[in-house]
């Protein structure tokens, strides 16, 4: 590999590459590294610090049976796992037909027609709705209506959210009772918990009708569980609808991964947040699953879109998905009403020992009025019982979910019991909805399409799940070398302890005491993260890369407030920046100014240098990229934040591309005063199709105290929370410690060193062949490298998405497409692949270049050849009506690797206009399935 380089030693091709101004001189404090087993018998002790209570907090978070055909056959697979955001939909039709349940379930359940294929959580998912209402009625910089009506009864880390994303736009959250609530046409919109976070069951219908007759939107937070008994937000009149999918089978994990879902009527369709899978049809007229509305992301919008939302947490949604699939509608339900059957029962026996509780209405969520909380709670934790306890209040919180059994709701009233006698209770199925007014009683169907109606054996299951399995290319198929995503190995080891008890029943709300595995993790995970980018402070908080840029942002913004320099509000973003990076500088309340680059892809250092004292006195900061977009370490980067500095303002780095620079450089060296880790890109957490991702971010010292805070640990700093839980999708950090502590200072700086390798054996392997974009001053590239492929759409009319499908014949996923410059692609190897597979990819690589070639002479048609006809189906090539100007052969067999591991795609080319003016993103009813076979 080195020879085809050009180079003699691994130090030789680190020393062309990064910049001996900003190397390590010291190797990385880390800890030894420890051998698989041994990790796993280490992590085995930490777990049991866990202490695992029997959890009746609520609060949005509820335990629950993870059906074993899901927990083995998806949560534990990689072929589900590893997969990439299905941004190549003919290689991602079993995800993309998963979501698309998703989507269908949550707009039955909602009676919503419109629904995403997740968002992060239930928190940011209230404020995605608070802006997406605020930009609809606000047109403009003008702000006619800035507030926002919050009902007192909603859960506390939301409302938390709410004034995180709020404060930046200058919307003024409004808390009141909605009883009472005097809504005029100074209100944009308002949210409501429904059940409340007391438990009651509230009808909002005459609010609703307040508030839409003010000119004003409403969204309702609540329980897909509930909503099997309830009559649904839609048919309340609500606008959106959202909350937490988690009780859906996914595990606790203290607070996630967990899919939030989102609803809305039809109108929000081209503002609502998130991605959309849509259903269109191929090339051959067949039907076809895609991502809708694609130019609402952010890469396209830029600073004009209204959320940074860029990760989902598709997994999650699978998962979640997948446990309506095997349950069905009926299935469903019956859990819904054991559960509220088992909380009447409850509350019918409390009121026997003379306790009067909050409401008379509930689902599965009963607020007791007790003499003293202090009491309940010792005898509570002292069974090993966690309830929920209101602060300055004698009230007790009690949350019934599915595992609940009678011997619990035994011990239950045994702690409220005055008495040393046995407890005694009776329980009647006909009393089950008598806890829910009956005005407010569901009588709608839901789930009625053939998907949720025919897969309720673990066989049928099993099969449904490896049927959509088959569909999907993932890193368990080939090498998946998308630039700036870093489709690394996840490895099993690293995985594993995600399924053990100690770490997924874990409530994230549980006294900090019995969470004490977990705080070891957030520890040492903190120290390490720290080490490895030489800052001084960490929040775990962020669970996505675009929440980490926001909160990295937030703490930029809050420093300058805390020195009197809250108008500083100008932050520089160089061309070449991630969509979200200036997404999120406007939803922090910035301006955002646009800095060049040059013709070799470097940052243009007089526009900055021009533009950075043009704005010195409103200069907030700059957020850049290293090394840069374009895959090159820049040797002026020390020189890029000296600027940002001696005019003022402060230095964010993106962390997209922290696989170059481990152990060999680091932010905090270069002159960032803030960055935000890609877990699930550098630190080996798997993209899950699209989610689960963690983007902490870590700061200098002076930013410290302005980290993101959380109502559940008022001992940390000041700022209010920017995700839902203390340690957002806390159970995956596992992944990342797990990576650090197995490879070790040493090792750690290797996976970095192979990294570049690994791309400059692949461009030295290709630039005889292919146009590279942009190399350091000694021709090499950092991890990744771009591939030009504009030259080719003039000599032979073959464009990058030719290339792109035709590289699925091949066995690939093409690498990213059009991003950071439009008709190229930009191809990122990791440290994981082997000589072999980087090889294999290679030779795809000059096999396609050889296809163009053949155009370009005129021995392949320039219409009809298998590029433009790319990518083939097994059912398309199989078919004796083969009237293509090349062979079968060709087509579906170009190298013969190819033999050895062919991977089929399930559909041809999708037609992206089709389904864009067409928008249908919930699965078809029945009657088309049985007009189909008619």
């Amino acid at each position: 590999m080195l020879r085809t380089i050009g180079v003699d030693s691994m130090d030789e091709l680190i020393a062309r590459t990064v910049p001996a101004a900003i190397r390590m001189s010291q190797p990385l404090d880390l800890p030894e590294p420890m051998s698989e087993a041994a990790y796993l018998r280490f992590l085995k002790e930490v777990s049991l610090k866990n202490e695992v209570f029997k959890n009746y907090i609520g609060q949005g978070y509820y335990d629950n049976n993870t059906p074993s055909v899901i927990l083995r056959n998806i949560f534990e697979n990689p072929g589900w796992y590893t997969q990439y955001t299905p941004y190549q939909a003919e290689i991602a039709q079993g995800r993309l037909e998963s979501l698309l349940n998703y989507q269908t379930m949550v707009c039955d359940l909602t009676a919503l027609p419109i629904a995403n294929a997740s968002l992060l959580d239930e928190a940011t998912a209230a404020a995605e709705a608070m802006t997406m209402f605020f930009h609809t009625v606000n047109k403009g910089d003008h702000i006619e209506r800035p507030k926002f009506f919050v009902d007192e009864e909603i859960f506390p880390q939301t409302l938390d959210v709410l004034i995180t994303r709020g404060t930046p736009l200058n919307i003024e959250i409004v808390k009141g009772d909605y009883k009472t609530a005097q809504i005029d046409n100074s209100y944009f919109g308002a949210i409501v918990q429904y059940p409340n976070d007391k438990g009651s069951v509230e009808d909002y219908r005459a609010f609703i009708e307040a508030v839409h007759a003010a000119g004003a939107y409403v969204a309702m937070a609540t329980d897909l569980l509930a909503l099997t008994l309830l009559k649904a937000p839609g048919e309340l009149g609500a606008d959106a609808a959202l909350g937490n999918s988690q009780r859906f089978g996914v595990p606790l994990g203290y607070g996630g991964p967990h899919a939030a879902f989102f609803a809305v009527k039809d109108e929000f369709k081209r503002s609502i947040p998130g991605r959309i899978i849509g259903i269109s049809v191929d090339a051959a007229g067949n039907r076809a699953l895609r991502m809708a509305l694609q130019t609402r992301e952010q890469h396209i919008k830029r600073e004009k879109a209204t959320s940074n939302i860029c990760t989902a947490q598709a997994l999650l949604a699978n998962m979640a998905a997948m446990y309506a699939v095997y349950h069905g509608p009926n299935g469903l339900t019956d859990i819904a009403k054991r559960v509220s059957v088992l909380t009447h029962t409850l509350a019918d026996a409390l009121r026997e020992y003379g306790y009067t509780l909050h409401s008379e209405t509930f689902f599965d969520t009963l607020v007791v009025n007790v003499k003293d909380a202090a009491v309940i709670r010792e005898k509570a934790e002292a069974a090993k019982i966690n309830f929920r306890y209101f602060e300055n209040s004698n009230q007790v919180g009690v949350s019934l979910d599915e595992t609940v059994t009678l011997s619990d709701l035994a011990d239950i009233l045994s702690i409220f019991s005055v008495t040393e006698d046995p407890v005694a209770f009776g329980i009647e199925d006909d009393k089950v909805l008598y806890n829910i007014p009956t005005p407010l009683v569901r009588t709608s169907e839901f789930l009625s399409q053939e998907v949720f109606n025919k897969h309720h054996s673990e066989t049928q299951m099993m099969r449904y799940i490896k049927m959509l399995e088959n569909k999907d290319l993932s890193l368990n198929t080939s090498m998946i070398s998308l630039g700036s995503c870093t489709m690394k190995l996840n490895a099993a080891t690293e995985m594993m302890p995600l399924s053990w008890a100690h770490w997924g029943k874990m409530h994230p709300f549980v006294p900090v005491k019995q969470a004490g595995g977990y705080a070891q993790i957030v520890k040492e995970l903190s120290d390490y993260l720290c080490q490895i980018t030489a800052f001084d402070a960490c929040s775990l908080q962020p669970n996505s890369g675009a929440q980490g840029e926001y909160a990295g942002l937030l703490t930029i913004r809050a420093y300058h407030e805390s020195r009197g320099d809250a108008h500083r509000n100008v932050i520089l973003i160089p061309i070449s920046a991630h969509g979200t990076n200036p997404a999120s500088a406007v939803m922090v309340g910035y301006k955002v100014v646009v800095v060049k680059a040059l013709e070799n892809g470097y940052v243009d250092v007089a526009d900055l240098k021009a533009k950075a004292g043009q704005h010195k006195d409103n200069l907030a900061g700059i957020m850049i990229t290293y090394p840069s977009t374009y895959g090159i370490y820049e040797e002026s980067i020390k020189d890029i934040t000296d600027i940002i500095h001696q005019n003022g303002g402060q230095v964010y780095m993106d962390g997209a591309n922290m696989n170059a620079q481990v152990g060999l450089t680091a932010p905090g060296l270069i002159g960032a005063d803030v960055c935000h880790l890609n877990l699930h890109k550098t630190f080996a957490i798997p993209h899950g199709g699209g989610g689960p991702g963690m983007g902490p971010i870590c700061v200098k010292a002076h930013l410290a105290q302005f980290l993101p805070g959380h109502v559940d640990t008022p001992a940390g700093t000041k700022q209010h929370a920017v995700s839902a839980a203390p340690f957002g999708s806390a159970s995956i950090l596992l992944i990342s410690y797990a990576y650090i502590r197995m490879l070790g200072a040493a090792g750690a700086k290797a996976a970095t060193e192979y990294a570049i390798l690994n791309a400059n054996y692949m461009k030295a392997r290709l630039e005889k062949d292919y146009e590279i974009l942009y190399s350091g001053s000694n021709s090499t590239c950092a991890h990744e490298f771009i591939v030009d492929l504009r030259p080719f759409k003039k000599t032979a009319e073959i464009e990058a998405e030719d290339v792109a499908k035709r590289l699925q014949d091949y066995g690939f996923h093409a690498p990213t497409m059009s991003f950071p410059v439009p008709g190229t692609i930009m191809i990122e190897p990791t440290e994981s692949e082997d000589l072999g597979e980087l090889d294999r990819f290679c030779d795809a690589m000059l096999g396609i270049r050889a296809e163009i070639r053949a155009v370009e002479e005129g021995t392949a048609d320039k219409k009809d050849n298998a590029l433009k006809n790319a990518p083939h189906t097994q059912a398309e090539v199989i078919t004796s009506n083969w009237n293509h100007a090349y062979t079968r052969e060709q087509a579906a067999f170009p190298l013969p690797y190819v033999h050895a591991n062919k991977f089929w795609p399930a559909v041809k080319r999708v037609n992206n206009t089709v389904g864009d003016r067409n928008l249908i993103c919930v699965c078809e009813p029945t009657e088309s399935y049985m007009e189909a076979e008619a």
